[in-house]
């Protein structure tokens, strides 16, 4: 079992940088494929970002170039790094682990963190 705990949500402007945290609760996180997903009002769960325990990343083409993602597992964290956020980036952005994220689909999640709220304004 992995626990999950985002952190760094906000309200920014467009433009605008966050940093979002997840902390898990194992070492045993370590040999998962993380990942982070978001999810707009009306809108399906999808895929942002995710790397592997051997640092593969994977991005989705929307956030290519602005969003960063990284894993401490020393210190069992995962962070996303997102500047030149723009408004179709507000989302509530979930921590996710599993065994074949870098489809960024979000089937192959085990484990879910409960959500961090972000608000990018025009």
């Amino acid at each position: 079992q992995v626990q999950l705990i985002e952190s760094g949500g906000g309200s920014v402007q467009s433009g605008g940088s966050l940093r979002l945290s997840c902390a898990a609760s194992t070492y045993t996180y370590t040999t998962y494929s993380m990942g982070w997903f978001r999810q707009a009002p009306g809108k399906e769960r999808e895929g942002v970002a995710s790397i592997e325990s051997d640092g593969y990343t994977k991005y989705a083409d929307s956030v290519k170039g602005r969003f960063t993602i990284s894993r401490d597992n020393a210190e069992k964290m995962l962070y996303l790094q997102m500047n030149m956020l723009k408004p179709e980036d507000t989302a509530v952005y979930y921590c996710a682990a599993g065994l074949s994220l870098y489809t960024l689909l979000p089937k192959y999640a085990h484990y879910w963190g409960q959500g961090t709220q972000v608000t990018v304004s025009s």
